[in-house]
């Protein structure tokens, strides 16, 4: 089932000579689930594109639906709403609170959403590979520590898409993996719709589908090509893998601690 369609959606500035066409007349339907790579060069309308699915922007024309039902862009209320109930934004620049600990950044989210859940914030922490750091501030950690406390804090209240915006954009390469691969796992696991601006060829491979922009037009939509197919294929096999290994060194260390007791 499609989570987001969009139909003819365009978003201009200026007018007359000073005309800007961010996007033109942009169709797309994206399904639950999905793992979407945006991709195109400077001023192509990638990040218009992801703030108005995130209603953080209102196009001039053009119509938007989000699990069947049109989102109330310009009522500045009900999108903040939809945003709240829906939207999990990760920003280029992590946006954390430096005056809180990346526990604290995390429940935060979940304070705004009525929704405080102490071991959900951990476990998120921990599935993005940050068990132990909790305590630490934003000051203390890596740039891709950092970037990772953002995913964990976006992924707080559950929502149904997360949006990542040049998310890895300040980040080396071996970091940037690390990053996206957190991220992918975390989103697999809650199956969350997935979308994700980059100038990195590289990160497609992460992608089950890419879309790129030109002039705010789509310009190429790759759904499902054999090459993102057989690397996401093999990127969640390799996981389950990874978990079903964690999960049984767990259970054979919960035995011997057991075994320990009854012999002392």
């Amino acid at each position: 089932m499609a989570i987001i369609q969009l139909e003819g959606l365009s978003r201009h500035y200026g007018e007359d000579e000073t005309l800007v066409k961010a996007l033109d007349e942009v169709s797309i339907s994206i399904e639950q689930g999905e793992i979407v790579a945006l991709l195109g060069p400077s001023g192509s309308g990638k990040t218009t594109l992801l703030n108005t699915i995130a209603a953080l922007d209102v196009p001039t024309n053009g119509t938007y639906l989000f699990n069947e039902e049109e989102v109330p862009l310009g009522h500045v209320e009900k999108m903040t709403t939809f945003r709240r109930e829906n939207i999990g934004y990760i920003f280029q620049f992590f946006n954390l609170l430096g005056d809180l600990t990346a526990l604290e950044n995390v429940l935060l989210v979940q304070d705004l959403s009525g929704s405080r859940d102490k071991k959900k914030a951990l476990g998120l922490l921990e599935a993005v590979g940050l068990d132990g750091l909790e305590n630490r501030f934003p000051s203390q950690m890596s740039g891709g520590q950092r970037q990772r406390v953002a995913i964990a804090r976006a992924l707080a209240k559950s929502p149904r898409v997360i949006l990542g915006d040049e998310l890895t954009g300040n980040l080396d390469t071996e970091t940037s993996t690390m990053v996206m691969e957190a991220l992918i796992k975390a989103c697999r696991k809650e199956k969350m719709t997935t979308i994700f601006v980059t100038h990195d060829q590289s990160l497609t491979r992460f992608a089950t589908r890419i879309i790129r922009l030109d002039s705010g037009k789509v310009v190429d939509d790759e759904k499902g090509g054999l090459k993102s197919i057989v690397n996401t294929t093999k990127f969640v096999a390799e996981s389950v893998v990874e978990e079903a290994v964690g999960g049984a060194k767990k259970i054979g260390s919960k035995i011997k601690d057991i075994a320990k007791s009854i012999v002392e």
